[in-house]
């Protein structure tokens, strides 16, 4: 009952002086760069269970590095968070969620530069020119069904393949999804029925306020959707399709829909300007743009990596297999706080 899949798609010195007895023309000692060391706290918008996974990975690497993970699954919670602890930041490391929240702190001066050798063979648009943020994953936006309640309830019932099929009356207040003020996946899903319409403000919010006498919850971290899904308090809800397909595996009986006209996120990591250890936090985003982190976030959560040469897991739909709406990821977030707001007295939320 897979819907809809088709088409689309540092260091510097100045001039050594030499030690007595060495020849004036022998070159300059190279200087060396600190080890890691220390504790490196990680503000992640992941899963528990990839933190962990690359808790262990990296500290087989780096040994005297100790991780601390901070996590909230509401991406705009985190950005929210290193904006208050400006003064004095408390993180090393921004890991995960949408490049939509990384980019405003970038703006704000919030972000360090750093241009990791990781980030070479990854395509540009993926990643910040002055390498203030790295894309290393990519997720597609769907829509999730509780197959037991559709097949008891809606049996012989078309599951819906389109984000117009969500305005069927007989699914009133049917719909869980999250927050687009909060989270990344509802700010996404927000805006990619901005580009839907064709920058068409008055078209997407008069979508997005008759999908709002369908939705029965909007919650305030993106995967309490798939919770409230799978226990069947809600027929469907809008998710990200890896977190829909990490709930299946492991038993809930969700099933993941790709409409046309859908939606990616590029899953960024950051460097906060300022924060406690930034040789550690060098060494983190260097190794989160490996290989090795690229397989183990593959298999752990089902994303897409930026990298070429690492294989999606099984069953998740890849760009080149959904039809993606045009979607404009700077304009988008240059004018997100505008465009949540419109929705908000849109909505009356």
């Amino acid at each position: 009952m897979l819907a809809y899949i088709t088409g689309l798609v540092m260091s510097c010195a100045g001039p050594a002086v030499p030690p007595s007895g060495a020849s004036a023309s022998a070159p300059p000692a190279a200087l060396s760069t600190p080890a890691p060391a220390g504790k490196l706290v990680v503000y992640s918008a992941l899963n528990e269970a990839t933190n962990i996974a690359f808790e262990r990975a990296f500290n087989k690497a780096h040994p005297a590095v100790q991780v601390e993970f901070y996590t909230l699954a509401a991406s705009g919670d985190l950005q929210a968070r290193i904006q208050a602890e400006r003064a004095a930041p408390k993180a090393d490391v921004f890991l995960g969620g949408s490049s939509e929240f990384h980019e405003p702190l970038a703006w704000e001066g919030l972000l360090e530069s750093y241009l990791s050798p990781g980030a070479a063979p990854i395509t540009s648009s993926f990643k910040d020119p002055q390498g203030r943020w790295t894309g290393w994953y990519l997720g597609i936006f769907g829509l999730m069904v509780n197959r037991e309640r559709w097949s008891q309830e809606r049996s012989g019932k078309s599951v819906p393949a389109s984000w117009d099929d969500l305005l069927d009356p007989a699914l009133e207040r049917e719909v869980a999804m999250p927050d687009p003020s909060k989270t990344g996946g509802g700010y996404i899903f927000l805006a990619s029925q901005l580009f839907r319409f064709k920058r068409d403000e008055a078209a997407a919010l008069s979508y997005m306020k008759r999908l709002h006498t369908q939705v029965g919850q909007y919650t305030d971290i993106s995967p309490k959707t798939i919770d409230l899904v799978g226990q069947g308090k809600f027929l469907l809800g809008l998710n990200w399709g890896h977190d829909i397909l990490t709930a299946a595996r492991a038993g809930s009986p969700v099933e993941f829909v790709v409409p046309p006209e859908t939606a990616c996120e590029v899953g960024a990591v950051s460097i906060v300007k300022g924060g406690p250890n930034p040789i550690a936090a060098r060494a983190f985003v260097d190794w989160v743009l490996s290989r090795e982190a690229a397989v183990i976030n593959a298999t752990q959560s089902n994303r897409l990596s930026v990298l070429k040469d690492v294989a999606p897991v099984a069953g998740a739909p890849t760009l080149e297999k959904v039809r993606l709406v045009e979607y404009d990821r700077a304009w988008a977030t240059d004018i997100k706080d505008r465009l949540v707001r419109l929705w908000q007295m849109e909505v009356g939320r």
